[in-house]
């Protein structure tokens, strides 16, 4: 054996010396690390090493189905500790959704990582090299993002947003950070392999995006930018609707759209998802009292609202006199928490999504739509869930002058659920060369530049407002003209070359 390969063969050695349960579990456990890259912890060198740790157990796993496997388990430790949120929206009413909060983890943990264990057994199939598992990955969180409504959340890629790797984003978004990831790991693993220099240069280049990352320029607002109010009453979830309180937090919210500062009065003001307390259809005295405090100044705030048997969560531009000048619907929904499948069936048991109250719960919008602001321009508005979907972007009917996301993130606790939702929105930010204001119930409320600069911000759990000035936006980037057309195309070219490749080494062994 070569002293370089030393390593790979010891390990690949007590690998195929132990029970399948016992590599499952250290892939359990790699799969963990690899998910400390996300938002707070945001360890993103720690959890490329746990990606190089899953490669290095898929390269020794043996066939297909030990490959799914170690996929499977390292998925499963990936989503158990990336998406540990999950269990705040079920503590919200314990005595009623309580109990189902570990199941919802584990479950859903158990049932994303089967993108994984496809994506490990399909590259096996395909010949185990270290370019089929990245590509083989890529396209399963490709997938994981569009199948069954989409859930592109905890992307593998998104481990970089807290590097400078995430201007990588402009031009290749969350695929094209997932497979900067993934192919890192795999040059790592190759330094302990028979022939360490060629795989120096993987760490080589990713020194070089990090360096031309950090030196890419954060435009900063012009003297004459707009300026607006992000507006955090703060409600925690559990009293958010409670009758007693509800007025409370909404005067709150009036106080400090009124509030004046040394600086000049706001272009726009902006308060977060859900954040008047009685429904549009029956909201003109709120309206007027918003108008009032606004004194002028346009208002963008979220409410609910009826139309027929439709129930509508939506974002509304309040004008002089507490008129209604603009209208947003949220059309990208959450299944089981805006909706249930079924929903009028599972009614009649007591089962709603956990945000909605009646039968099917909420009803989509018609799809993604400008909303002009007077004195600034166009704004593309995003509801909560929406900012997680680049192609809810990509859809807008024209290029916005910025972006606007209003969310109650009141849902997602204090620990890792409001951060990693702030992650996406400046990666979005990055994806499309825009600002985005970014405004939440509970926080993190921020003005985010084109760059993903965090430039303003309320904190986490505390009431308040900030006045910014609203940054330039950058010319449209690669990904704002392709989207992920470009590398969904390379991943399927990739995929059916390494097939036939297959195929033709299999016949001719054959003959």
């Amino acid at each position: 054996m070569k002293a370089g390969a030393a390593p790979m063969g010891r390990m690949k050695g007590w690998v195929q010396g132990r029970p399948l349960r016992k590599v499952m579990g250290l892939a359990l456990l790699a799969g963990a690390v690899s998910a400390t890259g996300h938002a707070p912890l945001n360890l993103w060198p720690l959890a490329i090493l746990g990606f190089a740790g899953l490669y290095a157990l898929f390269r020794i796993a043996g066939g297909w189905r030990r490959a799914a496997l170690v996929g499977w388990s390292g998925g499963t430790g990936y989503f158990l500790v990336a998406l540990s949120w999950i269990i705040e929206p079920f503590l919200v009413d314990v005595a009623r959704h309580g109990w189902m909060a570990p199941f919802a983890l584990v479950l859903m943990a158990a049932g994303l990582a089967l993108f994984w264990a496809l994506a490990f057994g399909l590259a096996r199939v395909l010949g185990g090299r270290g370019l089929i598992w990245v590509v083989a990955l890529t396209g399963a969180e490709m997938l994981r993002g569009i199948l069954f409504t989409g859930f592109p959340w905890a992307l593998v890629g998104h481990v970089l947003i807290a590097s400078p790797a995430l201007q990588l984003a402009a031009y290749g978004g969350a695929l094209g950070l997932t497979a900067t990831v993934l192919a890192l790991a795999v040059s790592l693993c190759g330094l302990v392999g028979p022939r360490p220099l060629p795989a120096l240069l993987g760490p080589g280049l990713f020194a070089a995006l990090l360096y031309w990352g950090a030196a890419q320029p954060a435009p900063a607002p012009t003297p004459d930018a707009p300026l607006v109010r992000m507006t955090q009453p703060n409600a925690p979830q559990h009293e958010k609707w409670d009758p007693e309180k509800a007025p409370g937090f909404f005067r709150r919210q009036l106080g400090f759209t009124a509030a004046t500062t040394d600086t000049a009065r706001p272009d726009l003001i902006v308060w977060p998802e859900t954040s008047v307390p009685v429904w549009l259809n029956y909201a003109d005295d709120a309206l007027a009292a918003v108008a009032d405090a606004a004194g002028g100044v346009p208002v963008v705030l979220g409410v609910q609202r009826q139309e027929g048997m439709r129930i509508y969560n939506s974002a509304a531009r309040i004008d002089a006199g507490g008129q209604v000048g603009a209208l947003y619907d949220k059309h990208h929904l959450v299944p089981f928490g805006e909706y249930m499948p079924l929903g009028d069936i599972l009614a009649r048991w007591g089962i709603h999504g956990l945000a909605a109250s009646e039968g099917r719960g909420y009803s989509s919008g018609p799809g993604a739509r400008l909303m002009e602001v007077p004195g600034i321009g166009a704004a593309l508005p995003l509801i909560c869930y929406e900012a997680v979907f680049p192609r809810d972007v990509a859809t807008a009917p024209a290029r916005p002058r910025f972006l606007l996301q209003i969310t109650n993130d009141a849902w997602f606790g204090r620990i890792s659920g409001p951060y990693q939702h702030l992650a996406q929105a400046r990666l979005r930010a990055v994806e499309q060369g825009l600002p985005m204001v970014r405004v939440a119930n509970t926080g993190v409320s921020a003005m985010i530049g084109p760059r993903g600069t965090v430039r303003a911000q309320i904190p986490l759990g505390q009431a308040g407002f900030v006045d910014a000035a609203l940054p330039p936006a950058l010319p449209p980037t690669p990904y704002a003209r392709s989207g992920d057309g470009p590398i969904a195309l390379l991943i399927f070219l990739c995929l059916g070359g390494f097939g036939l490749n297959v195929a033709r080494m299999r016949r001719t062994k054959s003959h």
